[in-house]
């Protein structure tokens, strides 16, 4: 029998990368004569991926995103992605208390993988991790399911013994599409209204007893 596997949500939910990606969409938008915007409405923009950051920042400023502009951002960000960006505090240690409990980890996020792995690395949290499903690794990516479902399998999981931890809708979205259960990151960056029917974790050390009743509540 395989060990029980929690995926996680990376920006927002492991890592506090608001100041990275601003850093980066502000750049962006000032090569285009346009203002940039402040962290907290960065944070607003985050949870679909790098096409929907810029797709959101140029609406804002009721523009199209000009063409090659994902390009230029992900040029820019890419080898800079964890210059500002850090765990949240307790990150760290949530995530070994839980492989000291027998969980395998795998991160599945929308940000594409490459600098996922980057930043994961330069952190030093990718020793704690078993795998990676970014946004660009399979034809899906969340809220679709068959993101979580692909990165299970990938990093050596199964469905039946599985949790989502994530700070964003389409996490507990994809979770309920997966027949998984979901934890919400009260710490990230989405509202409380996104929970939905998922239990809150306020702070990083509260996860792994939320996970320990939500294995006993499953009878696995």
């Amino acid at each position: 029998m395989t060990s029980p596997m929690i995926l996680l949500d990376l920006d927002g939910t492991l890592v506090d990368s608001v100041p990275d990606l601003a850093r980066a969409l502000n750049q962006l938008m000032a090569a285009h004569g346009q203002e940039g915007f402040a962290h907290a409405t960065v944070a607003g923009f985050v949870g679909d991926g790098v096409a929907a950051l810029i797709e959101r920042g140029f609406a804002a400023r009721g523009l199209a995103v000009p063409p090659g502009a994902v390009g230029e951002f992900l040029n820019d960000y890419a080898p800079r992605a964890a210059e500002l960006t850090r765990p949240f505090p307790g990150v760290r240690e949530m995530l070994a208390a839980l492989r000291a409990d027998g969980w395998r980890l795998a991160v599945c996020t929308n940000k594409p993988e490459a600098p996922a792995r980057a930043m994961l690395d330069t952190l030093g949290l990718m020793p704690l991790l078993d795998g990676i499903g970014g946004g660009d690794s399979f034809p899906m990516r969340k809220p679709d399911p068959g993101h979580l479902l692909a990165t299970l399998v990938m990093a050596g999981g199964d469905a039946a013994r599985a949790i989502m931890l994530g700070d964003h809708a389409n996490d507990v979205v994809a979770a309920a599409g997966a027949g998984l259960p979901a934890i919400f990151a009260g710490w990230g960056y989405g509202p409380p209204s996104m929970a939905g029917d998922a239990p809150v974790a306020p702070e990083p050390a509260a996860v792994p007893p939320l996970v320990a009743t939500l294995r006993l509540r499953a009878g696995w």
